[in-house]
């Protein structure tokens, strides 16, 4: 009788004091003692859950499912997740207890509360998601940067090609740049290698109407020791050979011989090379990207171009327009070129407002590159701090412009007090803006003024008369 009392005070003391949430049944379901930290979990207290059943205790959605129905079926230890009454989570683990004719008489059950946790996970996925999201949108304000290594990306068509870049860079496609000489093409090429799986391998730019035709397979290919008189000891790698890993850039591939072309195939195709004065072909892995000033299309059909390489190089073709139309580029590009050569050569340049009419106007026959030379010949060989119409190589110079420079270099005119001193530079500034645009609203927002100002200030001084 004793022994039966310490047991009892044993399982009391257990079910009190574990951290576990524990229930026990008889054979058939039935609840016969419970935990008291059950309470906080299932929401009814032990004397409201024990004499219950557990289909009784499911039905009222004190817990479901029921861990201990399982164990009942099948025999055997089970765990699963439950939803509880107070609307907590709980890993529920239950085993059976077998008497000596292997019937099932007690079912004891544990559950771990994981509210907490599941919370936690749930707040991480959150986060997750936001990271994510927000990193997306720190990437797409990344793209729409107006000035990307050079690249300005304003107007519509060069948004257009860069969006398609940021595709096309992630895949490991054939690309080859069309449009006319000086539009940038080896600066997109570069940028594909630069967004690609491959940035942190060599970027090989090979330019192909440079390299005489007698020298192509050394420079291309490589040689062995001793493969030609002069030749070095060493043998040397090719550019191709160079390239694996990485990126080999073919600019102005249109002006290669045809016969060269055949060669060139071959290695794209296989990927694979052999050194001049070797015997080994060597497995190279390496992405092509092309470009041509060149119609490559019409050269195939006059027979100028390899038909199969065409078809080889032209799996994404993409069009680079010139920069005469795209206008919305120009200024800012402008101001891209300046700022680069005024750090550079620490100067502290500024395009005039008629200057930049004229570069406007100006056809860009050399496109990007002719507008990145001549910024930085302004930069240096301009005196003033104001580059003037008369500084462009393309500058026509008739009267007005000549008497507009004049007016903004002269001395200010004498005045006999502070009122007049800054009437004159008023009148000066207005005559200034009358010139350059065409409505009164354009003014106002040059000089920094609303445009009922500007049409009282222009009646006063009599400017518009």
């Amino acid at each position: 009788m004793m022994e039966e009392n310490i047991c009892e005070l044993e399982l009391r003391a257990i079910l009190e004091t574990s951290n576990d949430n524990i229930v026990i049944t008889d054979g058939k379901g039935k609840v016969l003692r419970s935990s008291p930290n059950c309470q906080s979990i299932y929401g009814l207290k032990i004397e409201e859950l024990i004499g219950k059943t557990v289909d009784d205790l499911e039905k009222m959605e004190v817990f479901s499912p029921s861990v201990t129905k399982r164990v009942l079926r099948e025999k055997k230890e089970i765990q699963v997740m439950q939803n509880t009454l107070t609307g907590r989570t709980v890993m529920a683990t239950a085993m059976p207890v077998f008497d000596a004719n292997g019937e099932i008489i007690r079912v004891i059950s544990f559950s771990h509360d994981l509210t907490e946790l599941r919370q936690i996970k749930e707040d991480f996925e959150e986060l997750r998601v936001k990271m994510e999201y927000y990193q997306s949108e720190i990437q797409e304000l990344r793209d729409k940067e107006q000035y990307t290594d050079g690249i300005v990306l304003k107007s519509k068509e060069m948004s257009n090609v860069w969006q398609l870049i940021q595709r096309v860079a992630l895949s490991d496609a054939t690309v080859v740049f069309l449009g006319e000489s000086g539009v940038g093409k080896n600066v997109f090429a570069r940028a594909i290698h630069e967004k690609s799986s491959r940035s942190k391998e060599a970027f090989i730019e090979v330019n192909c109407g440079a390299i005489p035709e007698t020298l192509f397979e050394s420079e291309m290919f490589g040689y062995e020791k001793g493969a030609f008189t002069g030749a070095s000891r060493e043998g040397k790698p090719g550019l191709i050979e160079l390239a694996n890993k990485g990126t080999l850039f073919l600019d102005e591939v249109g002006e290669l011989p045809l016969n060269l072309q055949a060669k060139l195939l071959k290695v794209i195709q296989e990927k694979k090379m052999t050194r001049v004065g070797g015997t080994e072909p060597k497995q190279i892995d390496f992405r092509v990207i092309a470009s041509t000033n060149r119609d490559l299309a019409e050269m195939v059909k006059e027979g100028k171009f390899r038909e199969d390489l065409f078809y080889r190089l032209n799996v994404v073709p993409i069009t680079i327009p010139p920069l005469r139309e795209r206008k919305d580029d120009l200024l800012q590009l402008c101001e891209y070129f300046l700022g680069m050569f005024n750090d550079k050569y620490r100067t502290d340049k500024v395009l005039h407002a008629t200057t930049i009419h004229e570069i406007l106007d100006y056809s860009w026959p050399g496109n990007v590159r002719e507008l990145e030379n001549l910024m930085e010949r302004l930069v240096i060989t301009t005196e003033n701090r104001i580059i003037y119409p008369s500084a462009l190589p393309f500058h026509q110079r008739n009267s007005h412009s000549v008497a507009y420079e004049q007016e903004e270099e002269e001395i200010p005119e004498q005045a006999e007090n502070l009122q007049e001193a800054l009437q004159n530079v008023e009148i000066r500034w207005l005559k200034r803006a009358y010139r350059q645009y065409k409505t009164t609203y354009e003014m106002a927002d040059y000089l920094g003024i609303s445009q009922s100002s500007v049409v009282r200030k222009l009646q006063k001084y009599g400017i518009n008369s």
